[in-house]
């Protein structure tokens, strides 16, 4: 059994969560009674998994993607239930909704690497904005490739604590955003904020 279930039990993960991810499937499911059929199952689902989560930091985002994944199954046994078995343009709402959260989130990625100290906004913006390799920056910068990865490992964990002094993040577990939410600090990183 990991660290984060020793520390974090299934009722403290509810207790804590419960509330957040009631609001979450709400905004996506109208019916009242498959709100409820869901959360009972991503209830069973994190009693069953919960022990796979070795970081307790991550829990939030894990329970959040299990939700997401389950709405996601429900919408698509939903869709194979019916007579056509097709998906309806309402049963899609989950592929527009990513879609959706990154491109808002990416529009808040230039101010933030403008807020970073020069070299590592230079450098993650020729990077991240501008799709120049590493590898050829290393070579035109003069540098070794390895010394370039290191730079830019840096400038992102830069840019990410500021993007956490302003967001509360929800991660998938490739570490790409699926959800943010805008800490209540009036933060000014991004324009569109």
């Amino acid at each position: 059994m990991s660290s984060a279930s020793k520390t974090m039990t299934l009722e403290q993960v509810w207790r804590e969560y419960q509330h957040s991810l009631n609001a979450f499937l709400h905004s996506k499911v109208a019916n009242e009674a498959d709100v409820e059929d869901l959360q009972q199952e991503i209830l069973i689902k994190t009693y069953q998994n919960l022990g796979e989560v070795h970081n307790q930091a991550s829990v939030k985002a894990w329970l959040f993607q299990l939700a997401n994944h389950t709405i996601i199954d429900f919408y698509r046994k939903r869709a194979r239930a019916r007579r056509d078995g097709k998906l309806q343009a309402e049963d899609l709402w989950f592929e527009q909704e990513t879609r959706d959260v990154q491109q808002e989130f990416e529009q808040c990625l230039a101010p933030f690497i403008q807020a970073l100290p020069k070299d590592s906004a230079d450098l993650l913006n020729t990077v991240e904005l501008e799709g120049v390799s590493q590898k050829q920056l290393a070579e035109q910068q003069n540098i070794s490739y390895s010394t370039l990865k290191s730079r830019v490992q840096k400038g992102r964990s830069e840019l990410r604590k500021l993007f956490e002094e302003c967001c509360d993040l929800t991660l998938d577990k490739r570490g790409n955003v699926i959800d943010y939410q805008p800490r209540g600090k009036g933060c000014s990183g991004c324009s569109n904020k």
